[in-house]
């Protein structure tokens, strides 16, 4: 998901992929790979980054490319073997706390709660030696992503309430920033309360994000694309699918959680060859990040594929 839950998407997703200073810079057997991967042909990347560990066994861009690779094609054990040479490859903290959260996705990918928590909390203890409190919110928030769409309500609601409550933690944090765990966390809570079938208190937490957005400008700049995908998530999981299909076609777009729940708010409504195509978009996604965590396999078994 773009800016918000997965801010880390932007941090720190990307630190393994992305060679350190003392093994140079990229190969363009891996650029290639990489070009792949993004166009969607996972064969011909995978075959192009163990080309590449052929040369250079412990290049962090080949090892985690081709796990990234293996688990978009739902290999997520074979995967793991190359994340496990990656976080022993890391020559800095920064690259091993990017390769620790790349292990934490691939178990995302089997929607596994405890093994995703697990590595973010490795890679926690990078955030926490930099005391960098912001990062800690953020990866205890993802973490918080994978359990709640895992059906692990009651761990996702500690970890939001623990990260929100770390996050503002940040010396002389400015008032965007304190509005934007206000919002983060109540966010959660409405979904949560969804996912419960608490319905009112749902609709309590959605007016409480609501009233967070309108309070800073600054923040909802960045943040008000967010509100459609949290009414159109609480419609879908109270029982109104219409109102479901309103607001989440006012959201991201581009992001492949939003078309599956598109796509399944679609199907209650009768509407099957609109659901099947958003189910198309979303398994299309090539990020490794929560939301293609959840969409790609969830979008592989709607679609019928292997």
């Amino acid at each position: 998901m773009i800016r918000f839950f997965v801010a880390t998407a932007v941090s720190i997703a990307l630190l393994a992929a992305q060679p350190p200073k003392q093994q140079g810079q990229q190969t363009e057997g891996v650029r290639q790979a990489q070009r792949l991967m993004r166009e969607g042909k996972l064969d011909e990347a995978l075959a192009a980054y163990k080309q590449e560990l052929k040369t250079t066994p412990n290049s962090l861009p080949a090892l985690n490319g081709a796990g990234v690779t293996l688990d978009l094609m739902g290999k997520t054990s074979e995967a793991r073997g190359y994340f496990s040479k990656a976080i022993e490859a890391a020559p800095a903290p920064l690259a091993k706390a990017g390769a620790r959260r790349a292990m934490a996705m691939s178990y995302a990918f089997d929607n596994d709660c405890k093994n995703t928590l697990k590595y973010e909390m490795l890679v926690n203890e990078h955030w926490i030696a930099e005391k960098n409190f912001y990062q800690q919110g953020e990866m205890l928030n993802e973490a918080a992503r994978v359990c709640i769409e895992a059906g692990e309500f009651d761990t996702a609601e500690k970890l939001y309430k623990s990260g929100a409550e770390i996050g503002l933690q940040e010396p002389n944090i400015p008032a965007e920033r304190k509005a934007l765990w206000a919002f983060r966390l109540e966010h959660a809570l409405a979904r949560l309360a969804a996912r419960r079938g608490q319905k009112e208190v749902a609709q309590k937490h959605v007016a409480a994000a609501k009233a967070v957005l309108d309070s800073n400008a600054g923040m909802a700049k960045a943040q008000a694309i967010f509100f459609p995908y949290l009414a159109g998530y609480v419609a879908l999981y109270t029982g109104d699918p219409y109102k479901a299909r309103f607001h989440l076609s006012q959201a991201n777009q581009n992001d492949p959680f939003i078309r599956c729940l598109l796509g399944l708010a679609q199907e209650q409504l009768g509407e099957k060859e609109k659901a099947l195509e958003h189910f198309k978009q979303a398994y299309a996604t090539t990020a490794h990040n929560p939301p293609a965590a959840f969409a790609k396999p969830f979008a592989r078994k709607k679609l019928g594929l292997r």
